[in-house]
């Protein structure tokens, strides 16, 4: 079986307009760094979606709420603030509903193809758009592909474990609340604390209700965490957790805002970081669930790093080993869509790694509220 990537040019037709920090171009840009280095046909087949099924998509979404997103795609000079439709993160374009049902169709693609062995791992370099709710758009995402796609894996496959790891620097709110109370999915946000960052959630009590008490799991990070201390997080929550629960297939989401570069955040991660979290994903994945692993982009607005980083996470999860040097067609491309090229002309970042091996008491203390509210529900000390 050959893993794949699922793309689409029509991808960029999900546009807010040129003012908006969310530009498409990034989705090209990525998969054009992709191909250059060889994942694709050398070791992925690239994959075209199609739209999300209106019954997929009516599992997470009200009927009310897609009326409305219908209404306005066909009519763009109207608004729905109720539905956070018209805003300045979520401006209404013509295709709207056309644009992210597509996104959502690739997200539940690459679930579906995993889960039934077609693929063992796929990345839709689409999607991730986490924080629509099931009735609101909010945080540039009109429709939740991701929670598309895990519906689909549990009502379409009959799956009953699925571990969703989201490692974008803002809150995955919008999953976390669809499935609350739903013990099937355990959701693991890693992301900058809420008291400085949009959603403003995302906190260590936040752990679930009813039968999903304990499913749903917070590691709100300072501004300015940097690849140690994130990686410290991540290794103390991720694994043990991961391990308790043992999933049948895990959807991450791979949002790359968390870098150093990013106009939107204050994390202050390198692509060592992501190359790291690729890493231990891949290995849980092998461990857990015979590598069952799908994977969506998420956020991210510097132009110049995003494709760096989710190049080396596709890296990790089919398996290649990737020069430091960027083909120098890309780095033409790069210099004409974005007027610059990245720093040192490489793929990972160079002379960032500025800390010691301290790990602030705020990251420390985090774990530890996990460790005393959520661990002992699964079984942990």
């Amino acid at each position: 079986m050959r893993d794949a990537l699922v793309y689409d040019e029509a991808f960029l037709r999900y546009d807010f307009g040129k003012s908006h920090a969310l530009r498409q171009v990034r989705l090209q840009l990525a998969r054009d760094l992709i191909a250059a280095c060889d994942l694709v046909d050398g070791h992925a087949d690239e994959v075209r979606p199609e739209p999300a099924t209106e019954s997929a998509i009516r599992r997470v979404h009200s009927p009310a709420y897609l009326e409305v997103v219908r209404k306005l795609s066909a009519d763009p000079s109207a608004v729905s603030y109720e539905h956070g439709l018209g805003t300045p993160d979520n401006p209404v374009f013509a295709g709207m509903f056309e644009a992210a049902a597509l996104q959502a169709g690739a997200t539940a693609r690459a679930c579906i193809d995993v889960a039934s062995g077609d693929r063992t791992r796929a990345l839709n370099l689409g999607g991730g758009f986490h924080h629509a709710m099931r009735s609101k758009a909010s945080g540039f995402c009109v429709l939740n592909d991701l929670a598309i796609g895990i519906s689909s894996l549990l009502e379409e496959r009959g799956l009953t474990r699925i571990l969703y790891v989201d490692v974008d620097a803002h809150h995955a709110d919008g999953v976390q609340t669809i499935f609350y109370e739903d013990p099937r999915v355990m959701t693991i946000s890693l992301h900058e604390d809420g008291h400085y960052l949009f959603p403003g959630t995302g906190f260590t009590d936040e752990i679930g209700e009813g039968r999903g008490r304990g499913f749903a799991v917070n590691v709100p990070l300072p501004p300015y965490t940097r690849d140690v201390s994130y990686l410290y997080a991540f290794q103390e929550v991720v694994p043990p957790l991961a391990r308790a629960f043992r999933p049948q297939l895990i959807v991450s989401q791979l949002g790359a805002d968390g870098h150093h570069l990013d106009p939107l955040t204050h994390l202050m991660l390198t692509t060592e970081t992501y190359e790291a979290v690729g890493r231990i994903l891949d290995e849980l994945s092998r461990e857990l669930c015979g590598g069952r692993w799908v994977a969506t982009a998420g956020g991210g607005y510097d132009l110049t790093a995003v494709p760096r980083v989710w190049t080396l996470l596709f890296a990790k999860m089919v398996g290649a080993n990737l020069e430091d040097a960027i083909p120098v067609e890309w780095l033409r491309e790069c210099s004409q869509v974005v007027g610059s090229v990245p720093v040192d002309k490489a793929l990972r970042d160079h002379g960032r790694v500025d800390e010691d091996a301290h790990v602030p008491r705020q990251a420390k203390r985090t774990v530890d509220e996990l460790r005393k509210t959520v661990f002992p529900i699964h079984g942990l000390a």
